[in-house]
């Protein structure tokens, strides 16, 4: 099994997708969420949503599974990062 190193957080590669010049304000509007709420994914502050993911499946030509499994891997590689939880296994 190969294992992820820090993977982008999807906001990035949104980055990369938006077309150069496109203000947040413009794109956010085109895409009918508010400034704040695409900024915060673009920053990072924020995951993708699927509700997110469904718009710029729309609005890019791209998959909403693209994001969302983008965003699951990201948060997954977090959630390693961290200390492992203490669990007792459920079945032989």
């Amino acid at each position: 099994m190969t294992q992820m190193h820090n993977p982008a957080h999807p906001g990035e590669v949104l980055r990369e997708y938006l077309p150069e010049g496109l203000a947040v304000t413009e794109a956010a509007r085109r895409l009918g969420v508010t400034r704040q709420a695409l900024s915060a994914v673009l920053n990072g502050r924020a995951g993708v949503s699927a509700e997110m993911a469904l718009r710029l499946e729309a609005a890019l030509g791209t998959t909403a599974e693209m994001w969302i499994q983008m965003q699951a891997g990201h948060d997954l590689w977090k959630a390693r990062q961290g200390p492992k939880p203490k669990v007792s296994r459920l079945a032989a």
